[in-house]
């Protein structure tokens, strides 16, 4: 399980920065009081635009970057009194974070899985299972430099998940995959939902949002402005699908968007 309250994340900006947000304050709140609950056995979307502050939580829950304010716990351990407890009962995979290219999945998987205290066993079941499931197997002894853009991610998924976590934590794990891809990655964690992990993806695709997850937080300017089951937040915000529901919540919380199409002959 994760829990996370009142979480509040600040960063100081040097002055280059500033220049880029062109601002005069010397702080930005990236991410400003959010709460929420992921529980075993379901898949929780973290759902905004970029920029809206869904990396940043997870960083904070993955224990990359210690809260301002706020705690988080996972599988009850606290991310920054507990924090090696925590990385042994999770994966966390962004884009950010990139295998070595000058490695083979093959010898990567191996390295992680001895960094996880498993033995040879426990590292070839596993790779048996997962390198088959991505189709990898063909490519194991590729260098990562030498993959597609495609393969490069189902060997990162993969890795990331050689220790069988309990907590899976993905940040926009289909980006930039084409579509095949993309489909064996949300599938493949639609099994893991039903072994029973504690699942929380971060996406900015309404529409792959609304068939994978079981619960989703809407997180604009860094705040969650609101959470529920799908047809729950269709409900509140009286709208037919997710996007427009999502839409009709950015342009509240952002009174000056002049985004769409206009209508208005020129």
């Amino acid at each position: 399980m994760i829990q996370i309250e009142n979480l509040v994340k600040i960063y100081k900006l040097n002055k280059r920065k500033m220049r880029e947000l062109k601002t005069d304050s010397t702080t930005k709140i990236a991410v400003n009081g959010v709460s929420l609950t992921a529980v075993p056995g379901q898949i929780y979307g973290l759902l905004g635009p970029n920029g809206a502050g869904k990396t940043t939580t997870l960083r904070c829950v993955a224990t990359l970057l210690k809260p301002t304010e706020g705690k988080i716990t996972v599988c009850d351990h606290d991310t920054v009194k507990e924090g090696e407890a925590v990385r042994e009962s999770i994966c966390f995979l962004t884009n950010e974070i990139k295998l070595d290219e000058h490695f083979t999945a093959d010898y990567l998987f191996d390295f992680f899985g001895k960094l996880h205290g498993m033995s040879e066993e426990e590292i070839k079941a596993r790779k048996d299972e997962l390198f088959t499931v991505f189709g990898i197997n063909d490519f194991k002894t590729k260098k990562i430099e030498e993959l597609s853009t495609g393969m490069k991610q189902k060997a990162s998924i993969a890795v990331s998940l050689c220790h069988d976590p309990k907590v899976v934590i993905f940040d926009e794990p289909t980006s930039g995959l084409d579509i095949v891809t993309a489909r064996v990655v949300l599938d493949y964690l639609k099994v893991l939902r039903e072994r029973g992990k504690t699942i929380i993806v971060s996406t900015h695709i309404m529409s792959e949002a609304e068939k994978l997850c079981d619960r989703v937080g809407i997180i604009i300017n860094g705040k969650k402005v609101i959470e529920g089951t799908i047809p729950e937040i269709l409900e509140a915000t009286h709208m037919p699908d997710l996007e427009d529901a999502f839409f009709e919540l950015f342009k509240e919380n952002n009174p000056n968007y002049e985004g769409g199409v206009s209508n208005e002959k020129q």
